[in-house]
């Protein structure tokens, strides 16, 4: 597995395909592989013409673990992407998150909008604003003893996604307390790269689609239906609506 260094953090990534770049932003608690590999979305982008990056974040997959909240701001992990791209030798890229990638993202398309093609914000709607996601609960839940301990439930299910992935819950923790940062009102609408939103429609964590795209100048939306936060990673419907949005950047 390919590695660079940005800093003295040591970051995993994976460079498949040719065409036109797109560097894929997992979510919190998950990896380049349950996000982007198994669910096929790595394959199905290189069948669909493109060259595709994709990157485990600080804290997790193969990446560093690190264990100061304050090295998980959410502008140092998004800077983590422009060195890795750095790295390649790619000027500029469409890019992909999910939930806490699109976070990430959504910083990328307001402080280096040179670097972005286009910004696909998976899993994230108004939460980008107003919060959602995951709080400190899930923070306790991923430092308590065992599941059982565990009685919030959306804790238990962070937790129990966490020991799936045999994640490193310490660092998960303080990934978690250092990337809570919100995007404003005035950041979001000063973004001006081409965006698509993409939300399930069951989705309670990631907020309204429709409230963010209202906020972004000129976003797309694309509601997943039936899907949840942890299901519409995968869904048909995602996919196509991607493929379709990315075949049509100039």
């Amino acid at each position: 597995m390919p590695s660079f260094h940005h800093g003295d953090v040591e970051i995993a990534y994976i460079d498949e395909g040719e065409g036109e770049p797109i560097v894929l932003v997992h979510g919190f608690a998950s990896s380049k592989n349950v996000n982007w590999i198994y669910p096929t979305w790595v394959s199905d982008l290189v069948k669909a013409g493109r060259r595709v990056i994709a990157l485990d974040n600080r804290g997790h997959g193969e990446s560093a673990k690190l264990y100061d909240a304050a090295q998980y701001e959410i502008a140092i992990m998004a800077s983590d992407v422009i060195a890795l791209m750095d790295h390649l030798g790619i000027a500029r890229a469409d890019i992909m998150g999910y939930s806490l990638g699109s976070r990430m993202t959504a910083i990328l398309a307001l402080e280096n909008s040179d670097r972005v093609r286009s910004a696909i914000l998976g899993g994230i709607g108004i939460g980008l604003i107003e919060g959602g996601g995951p709080g400190e609960t899930v923070a306790l839940a991923l430092e308590a003893p065992a599941l059982d301990d565990v009685t919030d439930p959306v804790g238990r299910t962070f937790r129990a996604f966490a020991d799936q992935t045999r994640s490193d819950r310490r660092a998960l923790a303080a990934c978690l307390r250092g990337s809570r940062r919100l995007m404003t009102r005035v950041e979001a609408a000063g973004i001006r790269v081409p965006v698509l939103i993409a939300v399930g429609s069951k989705d309670e964590i990631a907020g309204s689609a429709a409230a963010l795209g209202r906020i972004i100048p000129g976003s797309e939306v694309l509601d997943i239906p039936n899907r949840d936060h942890m299901r519409a990673v995968g869904d048909k419907v995602y996919k196509t609506g991607v493929i379709d949005f990315l075949s049509r950047r100039k």
